[in-house]
């Protein structure tokens, strides 16, 4: 092994082994839908016991790591994660530590909500109202739907009714009715939300009794996103390139909302820092910048 000397470690009182202190500290940190690993080498591995939203307590992350002598990493926040995926690291950095440095972490830890978790994602019925009289005569194919579809499959949720519908704002007020009627957890409304004269989409959704809780986001492929609730019921205006684009508003926001999360208008707002996709020749989201100047 090229070792000429075995060490002995006489551990002095009020000190901790570089493990022994790794474990603690990840423990204090960790909250529901994380599994630990280790530790070896004082490294302890924090990883995804299902497929959900990472959720990082940021400002307590920077305290703990200011602490000293201590090293906390992760992916970052609110992006979804799989099962088995590692998503953080807790390192101490001696091979022994004083007592009091990791009682001053865990004391962070335990006032955070928590450090870092993983919220599962919540198995929904989704609407879909297709607009479009080129769709609704059937001139074209509707190509909006599959792709809805196996966006949502990939997030544990499903399709349970598509209904087409010309632009008239009143067809499309019932089909929203309709499905939320029928059991829909969520309401998507594809096509109709550019400036156009006949996009009847952003006041159809007002006219459904909808409350706006924004229209128009800084997100570049997303600009012309709406996000609306009737009752507890979510319901969004989705611009067209979610369906052209891999990687859209729509990778940002529903697995937030699947996840149980409340997204407000300042939420919405924020997205504008990490908002623009550098439209990769080879996609890797969410292992990326896009989105990731939210908090």
């Amino acid at each position: 092994m090229g070792k000429a000397n075995i060490f002995v470690l006489d551990l002095p009182e009020g000190m901790l082994h570089e493990d022994d202190a790794a474990g603690r500290l990840a423990r204090a940190a960790v909250g529901s839908g994380i599994r630990l690993s280790g530790p070896l080498e004082g490294k302890v591995s924090l990883i995804a016991q299902a497929d959900g939203l990472l959720k990082i307590d940021v400002p307590a992350l920077t305290r703990v790591n200011a602490v000293g002598q201590i090293t906390f990493a992760t992916l970052h926040t609110s992006q979804p994660v799989s099962a088995g995926q590692t998503v953080a690291g807790v390192r101490v950095v001696p091979l022994i530590i004083d007592a009091h440095t990791i009682t001053a972490a865990e004391a962070i830890c335990a006032k955070a909500a928590p450090l870092i978790q993983v919220k599962p994602f919540k198995a929904r019925r989704v609407g879909v109202v297709t607009t479009g009289s080129e769709v609704y005569h059937g001139r074209i194919k509707d190509q909006f739907g599959p792709v809805l579809e196996k966006k949502f499959n990939a997030l544990g949720s499903r399709v349970m009714r598509q209904i087409l519908v010309s632009d008239d704002p009143q067809m499309t007020v019932e089909a929203i009715h309709t499905l939320i009627a029928e059991g829909a957890d969520m309401v998507m409304v594809t096509g109709g939300m550019s400036v156009d004269p006949d996009d009847q989409t952003p006041a159809s959704i007002r006219a459904a009794g909808a409350r706006v809780i924004s229209y128009g986001a800084p997100v570049f492929p997303g600009a012309m996103f709406m996000l609306a609730t009737i009752g507890d019921v979510p319901v969004a205006g989705l611009p067209g390139c979610v369906m052209y684009y891999r990687t859209s508003i729509f990778d940002l926001v529903m697995p937030r909302l699947l996840a149980g999360e409340t997204i407000t208008a300042e939420d919405i707002a924020a997205m504008g820092h990490g908002g623009l996709c550098a439209g990769c020749a080879d996609c890797r989201f969410p292992l990326c910048g896009f989105g990731k100047g939210v908090c």
